[in-house]
Order: structure tokens, then C-alpha cells, then sequence
């Protein structure tokens, strides 16, 4: 895919001098930049070091693009060799494990949400790198301390997060009898009634879609004021708050367009793209791809938060992708090093541009980057990372925590209820138990 349409002068103007010179950069003059940083990095490689890094498949070509160019520049400023491999969300989580019970075959995981999580004690303490990078950065945002922190130590490093946003069509909203994206609860029901009622429907995943139903049916659960734990990792989802958020996601998926249920990551995408969807809760790449591939999509899009809750607060969990190196690794120095160049400000703002809005970093310094206002409809993306909650939501993150994402357990609850498996109080009874198996 193309990057950014906007001229790219005034793009490079509208960011400070870093920004500037670092989206300039030749391959010629990042390899120029690795070397130097190279010389001066508290991290020294391994003679001969080999690293097998796993990262989620890219969903914007170009900022895998980016990334690889990050790549090159670091292999041949250090001499180390870099062999990059690419898993789909689903699939990341169960080769990280396998890796991680074997001891063998990965040495960093670029993975989702809370993986460092799932086997903390095979992580490398990456303090060093978190805090080298975090003063370079301009600091980390709360949620990117507690996905990466476990008893104040960095078990892993967060690199940056999806926004799990309301993706609309503008004409379709109107047409339903909304002006604006409606800010409240009981707006954002009656726009997908609307949506329905017109031919033009709603739908957003309720399968085991590891980054847009967890994403989405998190937020509903706290927009109600319901909580998997407490804030000392209680199970307290079967509660009157969890109910009305059963009942208030089955009025919604009654509206949306048929199959919801069986969804994975890229099923919202298509139709969407396809012209069959006209609202989800998607990261920024079907726009970045319609821009491209359907202009008249695209020019009919627009972006919102999803609305606050019963308390007036927004708490959204968006969909975070954090570093882990493994403790059994030959290289743990090349593996830093590696870690803390791909952080540097030098080439991650060129990232950030080139994602186009799909990553927001967790370092607060990146919100300056140009990307976020050269086009209105990407600056919702921007926050995402000082907005979001982790998975433990109220509670304290934890192995449990990452474990009951993985298995779904609040996304089986809702999807249980919405398909008729099982009625409310069998779904939060259920949940409850699932729950309580993993926080024992």
C-alpha cells in the first residue's frame, strides 16, 4: 500500500526537526544513524549472534516495509542476523508457548496485549531498555507502564497499540438519524438499530477474533460498570453490572449483520470494504486500505472512540503489542540492542508515519508526530495508548490476567448469551467458573 497522500513537504513541515530529518532518511543515512548508535548503546551483540524474532502479521504493507528497512539498518551496522518470521494474531499466542515450554526456536516475540504475561518467568528483565528508551521517547503512558511492568520490573516492552475504534460510514449515520457519532450509550444503540432498519447494518465480532472481539466486548462490559477481578484480581463478573452489559450487547447484535458470531480479525475488514458493513470497531487499517483501494469508502468514513459509560468515563482496551525477549536466548545483548534501536526516535517516527495511523506508540513523545493531524479522520488514533486499560481492566496485571484473554473468557460469555447457548445467568455462571480456574 501507498503511504500517507498528503504532500509529503507539508507533512515533514507540520513535525519538529527530528520528526523531519528522520522521515528524510535515506537507507543510506539510516545505516549511517545505525552505526553511530551502534557504537554508542549500552548494549554490546554477541560474537555471531542470530535471532529469531516472531511479530504479528502486518495488516498496513507499509509499515512492515518501515520495519524491515529497521531491520536491514541493524544487521549491517552490527553484524547481527535477524531472521524475521510473521504469525496472525491467533496464531502468535500458541508458537510463543511452544517456544517458551521447549526453550528453544524463538528469541523474541513481537506479540498482543499481554503475552510477556503468559510466562513471565521466562522473560528477560528489559529495565534497561525500558528506561533508556523511555527517556529518549518523552516517557510512558500509564497503560504502556502496566503492560510492560510485572512487580516493577520490565518483563517486556511495549512498543505500541491498535486503536480499537468505531469505523462509520458518515451517510449511513445521518441517514439513521444521527448528525454526530453519538457520545452516549444509548445513541450508539439506537445508530445500530438505525443502521439495521435501513439496510446498511453494524456488526462487530463476537468469535474468538484475539484482537476485535476481546477489544470491543471489554469495553461493553466496563461501560456497564462490570469487572472480570477486582482490584485485588477477585472474580466478580457475575454481578447485575455484567447483566445489563449482557443484555444491552444482544440488542446490539440482533442489529448487526448476520455471521458476527464466527468472525475472526479480517472478516469485519472485507465487508466493510466490500460495501456489506457500514460501522465496526476496527483499527485504522480498512481505511488506509480503502484510501487506496476503494476512494469512495474512504471519502465516506470517519473515525470515533467508542462512547463512554454508565459513570461518564470512556475505558477502552485497545489492542497493545509488546516486545518479550526469552531468557533462554544465546544473544541477550544482541537482543536488546536490537529492542532498544527499533525504539530510537531516529527511525520509529518513520514507522509511525508509515503505519498511518494503525500504531500509536505507548512513549508519549510520538503523540507530536504529524501523522495524528495531516488528516482529521486519523486523530482519534492518536491517544490510544494513555486511554487504554489493560486486560486485567480495575485489577492487577498478571499471568492470570493474560491467561483469561487468551482463552476468551469474556468474549465466550457474550458471544454464549447473544447466540442463545445460554441464557444470562448461565453465561456470567460460566464465566465465573472459567475465571476462577485461572485465578485461583
Amino acid at each position: 500500500m501507498s503511504h500517507f497522500t498528503t504532500d509529503r513537504r507539508s507533512l515533514l513541515k507540520g513535525g519538529g526537526s527530528l520528526l523531519a530529518v528522520a522521515a528524510a532518511m535515506t537507507s543510506e543515512q539510516l545505516l549511517g544513524y545505525a552505526k553511530a548508535w551502534a557504537q554508542s548503546a549500552p548494549w554490546k551483540p554477541e560474537a555471531g549472534a542470530k535471532i529469531n524474532l516472531l511479530r504479528w502479521k502486518r495488516f498496513v504493507e507499509a509499515e512492515d516495509t518501515a520495519f524491515m528497512k529497521i531491520v536491514d539498518a541493524f544487521q549491517k551496522a552490527t553484524g547481527v542476523t535477524v531472521n524475521v518470521s510473521n504469525e496472525s494474531y491467533d496464531d502468535l499466542q500458541p508458537k510463543a508457548s511452544v517456544a517458551a515450554n521447549t526453550g528453544q526456536g524463538l528469541d523474541i516475540v513481537w506479540g498482543l496485549y499481554s503475552l510477556p504475561f503468559l510466562f513471565p518467568s521466562k522473560c528477560v528483565d528489559m529495565t534497561d531498555v525500558a528506561e533508556y528508551v523511555g527517556k529518549k521517547g518523552g516517557g510512558w503512558s500509564k497503560s504502556g507502564e502496566d503492560y510492560g511492568k510485572l512487580d516493577g520490573k520490565w518483563i517486556g516492552v511495549p512498543v505500541a497499540a491498535t486503536g480499537a475504534l468505531v469505523n462509520y460510514r458518515v451517510a449511513a449515520m445521518e441517514k439513521a438519524g444521527h448528525k454526530e457519532f453519538p457520545k452516549d450509550l444509548g445513541g450508539f444503540a439506537d445508530l445500530v438499530k438505525g443502521l439495521n432498519k435501513n439496510g446498511t447494518p453494524a456488526g462487530m465480532a463476537l468469535g474468538h477474533a484475539s484482537g476485535d472481539a476481546n477489544t470491543w466486548l471489554h469495553w461493553a462490559l466496563w461501560a456497564h460498570g462490570g469487572n472480570l477481578i477486582d482490584k485485588n484480581n477477585k472474580v466478580i463478573v457475575n454481578s447485575p453490572e455484567t447483566a445489563k452489559a449482557l443484555e444491552y450487547v444482544k440488542g446490539l447484535y440482533d442489529n448487526f449483520i448476520p455471521g458476527t458470531a464466527s468472525w475472526n480479525d479480517s472478516s469485519n475488514n472485507k465487508a466493510f470494504l466490500a460495501g456489506q458493513l457500514h460501522m465496526t470497531v476496527n483499527g485504522i487499517s480498512i481505511y488506509v486500505t480503502a484510501k487506496k483501494e476503494n476512494p469512495q469508502i474512504a471519502a465516506d468514513m470517519n473515525h470515533a472512540h467508542l462512547p463512554a459509560g454508565v459513570d461518564g468515563k470512556t475505558k477502552e482496551m485497545n489492542l497493545g503489542f509488546p516486545i518479550l525477549v526469552f531468557n533462554f536466548t544465546k544473544f541477550p545483548q544482541a537482543c536488546k540492542a536490537f529492542t532498544a534501536f527499533m525504539l530510537d526516535p531516529e527511525q520509529l517516527n518513520p514507522w509511525v508515519e508509515s503505519a498511518q495511523g494503525y500504531l500509536s506508540p505507548f512513549l508519549l513523545g510520538f503523540n507530536k508526530n504529524p501523522i495524528w493531524t495531516a488528516d482529521p479522520k486519523n486523530t482519534p488514533y492518536r491517544d490510544v495508548a494513555e486511554t487504554s486499560l489493560t486486560p486485567a481492566g480495575i485489577g492487577q496485571m498478571g499471568e492470570n490476567a493474560a491467561a483469561a484473554i487468551a482463552d476468551f473468557v469474556v468474549v465466550d460469555m457474550f458471544a454464549n448469551y447473544c447466540t442463545g447457548r445460554e441464557d444470562v445467568k448461565t453465561a456470567m455462571a460460566s464465566a465465573e467458573r472459567s475465571a476462577k480456574r485461572i485465578f485461583r
